[in-house]
């Protein structure tokens, strides 16, 4: 029998509880935490490369410092027992102190927006209500049978084929049914039914389930009319910030591939219930859900293995439209619906990027036009009428403050907008005072600095000719044990009493995360031979788009040098085709086509992608802009 050892957390768990549980030896702190109800972020999906998942030892042996405890905590951090909790094992009894997360309170999550994409369009969602009149048999004779009586008055009724829970609720329904009975179809299948005239209940649900949030609605499909938004942190970032980690997390494990679905499951439903509360309508009402999402995010929320998405040659399991029941995903808090998934396009450019397209209408463009959506998982595609490709730029979590020394996502709290002119001044969300600094952030900081000349476009910080600077710019360089970083807000304004530093492997982060965008720009425009000028639009979906500054963006070379008017904002484009496709049959055979159509490009095959990705590294020159 192997020895077991007990592991105590001091604060809080899930529900405010100290908690403590028994391992076996070896068991790393953060698998016991995660045993426990604790949730510790590791956002780098224990690979030890990012301090996340950092705790303190406040008793109990432990093992020595492993390197990358030194790398990520430093010395003095390590001889004062912190450690990374992906990176320790427990070999006995120990009590644990998770090191507090930074504070997200109102976390800016871009929630659906009002849209007239459909306005003066077919409403024609494949849910029907038909209130029909019927009686029970009542002649032995009479060769027939409740469900025959009902469908006798649908047009097309012999065809319908009822679900088993429709047929088990038919002879009471139907002998109750004074006023008539409302039978409820989607696709030739009759998916509800009731007693009286319900025929102006009728609800549907869009999802586009993100690596870092899940936002969706709910939409009344006879009207069109979006009642209410509903939106959150992925629950799953717990276990890794992009979707190799927790590709690498569930691998060839199907307990662990469960959990992340059972996250992600829990927060749909709890949306669901969420949406109809704040609505005032029933879930039984909701009828159809359409869920959108990068090829990761779809495979898990259906349960399929994504071991080998995560291997070459990265090809999904199924890229086809799929529609199956609630009930059999399952989604309890909406049981008589039926979920429908868009088709994906390749391993890393899933059904979010055919919404974005069916949205954008990049499709039926004359000229070439090109949409980024940039995110932990970002995508690049270009085109029009004639031709449309597609690639993956993996940025990975920076831009959402992953793997950034004091990097945060867009929470209050955190420094979205940076202004250098003598001294540093700073926007926070929330105007409250700064605890982190967030991707729009980071990328307006880089921006300006540059434009200070505090770092050269190589994105190496300024050591040389110090005096020339300001006396209020030249304190802000700091150094520590191996570092070197540029505060933004000194200790004694900021929230969390430290000071928030710009550290040069912070840039690096910042200068990798931005080339894999824009390295994939380049290509695409390299494959179609399509000058910057040829470029009609750049359209910026996505919940971080909307957010970044886009002088700042094209500044650090994130964009393209396009002039700022042809740059624009589309919103949260993968939710809005979602909607799309939700109130009408057509957009959804629609999305079917479009992923015909695309042509993916896989940007590592590519001989001249390396030299593509190392100069988009580089930021501009300043009289590039």
């Amino acid at each position: 029998m192997s020895q077991t050892v007990k592991v105590s957390f001091r604060g809080p768990g899930r529900d405010g509880a100290k908690r403590s549980i028994d391992v076996p030896a070896g068991t790393p702190i953060l698998d016991a935490a995660l045993r426990a109800g604790v949730d510790i972020e590791s956002t780098c999906g224990r690979r030890g490369k990012c301090r996340s998942c950092r705790v303190k030892v406040l008793s109990g042996d432990i093992p020595p410092a492993t390197l990358q405890d030194t790398i990520q905590l430093g010395h003095d951090a390590v001889h004062e027992r912190f450690r990374l909790s992906c990176q320790t094992n427990a070999i006995a009894d120990c009590a644990i102190l998770p090191a507090p997360p930074k504070t997200e309170a109102g976390h800016q999550i871009l929630l659906a927006g009002e849209s007239d994409a459909l306005t003066g369009g077919l409403l024609d969602s494949g849910v029907a209500k038909h209130l029909v009149r019927a009686e029970a048999p009542m002649d032995e004779n009479h060769q027939t049978s409740d469900l025959e009586e009902l469908v006798a008055g649908i047009d097309g009724g012999d065809n319908l084929t009822p679900s088993l829970d429709v047929l088990r609720a038919v002879p009471e329904v139907l002998r109750k049914g004074k006023d008539g009975t409302t039978l409820t179809t989607f696709l030739g299948r009759i998916v509800d039914i009731e007693a009286g005239d319900t025929r102006d209940r009728m609800y549907g649900m869009a999802f586009d389930i993100g690596t870092t949030s899940i936002v969706g609605s709910l939409v009344d499909l006879g009207s069109g009319e979006q009642l209410t938004a509903v939106g959150g942190i992925n629950p799953q970032a717990t276990y890794g910030g992009d979707l190799m980690s927790r590709i690498s997390f569930a691998q060839f494990d199907a307990r662990k591939l469960a959990t992340l679905r059972g996250r992600v499951l829990n927060a749909i439903n709890d949306f669901i219930a969420e949406a109809c509360d704040k609505a005032g309508v029933s879930p039984d009402h909701v009828y159809k859900i359409v869920i959108v999402g990068n090829t990761c995010m779809h495979h898990i929320f259906l349960g399929i293995d994504t071991s080998y998405v995560g291997l070459a040659p990265y090809a999904p399991v199924v890229r086809e439209a799929i529609v199956v029941p609630a009930r059999d995903v399952p989604l309890k808090r909406a049981s008589r619906a039926h979920v429908c998934l868009l088709p994906i396009i390749a391993g890393f450019v899933g059904a979010d990027t055919i919404a974005a397209v069916l949205a954008t209408r990049i499709y039926e463009s004359e000229e070439t036009r090109v949409m980024v959506d940039i995110g932990t998982n970002g995508e690049v595609v270009m085109g029009g009428r004639d031709r449309l490709m597609a690639c993956s730029a993996p940025a990975g979590p920076a831009l959402e403050g992953g793997q950034i020394e004091h990097g945060m996502r867009a929470a209050i709290g955190a420094v979205e907008g940076v202004t250098i002119d003598g001294d540093v001044e700073c926007k926070v969300v929330g105007d409250a005072r700064a605890v982190g600094i967030c991707g729009s952030g980071l990328i307006d900081a880089a921006a300006k600095m540059l434009d200070a000349g505090l770092m050269n476009p190589a994105g190496r910080l300024r050591h040389e000719d110090m005096e020339e600077l300001p006396e209020a710019i030249r304190k802000r360089f700091v150094k520590g044990s191996g570092w070197r970083g540029f505060c933004i807000v000194p200790a004694a304004e900021a929230g969390g009493g430290h000071d928030i530093v710009l550290t040069q492997m912070d840039i690096r982060q910042l200068q990798l995360a931005k080339g894999a965008i824009y390295s994939g720009v380049l290509m695409l425009q390299n494959i179609m031979k399509v000058a910057d000028g040829d470029i009609a639009e750049l359209m910026l979906a996505g919940a971080f788009g909307n957010y970044v500054s886009t002088r700042s963006a094209v500044r650090i070379r994130l964009l393209p040098p396009l002039p700022l008017d042809k740059i624009t904002y589309v919103g949260n484009a993968a939710h809005l085709g979602a909607e799309l496709a939700l109130l009408s049959e057509t957009e959804r055979n629609r999305a079917c086509d479009i992923a015909g159509r695309i042509e993916h490009v896989a940007l590592a095959t590519r001989q001249e992608f390396q030299d593509l990705f190392v100069d988009a590294c580089n930021f501009s020159e300043p009289d590039s802009v």
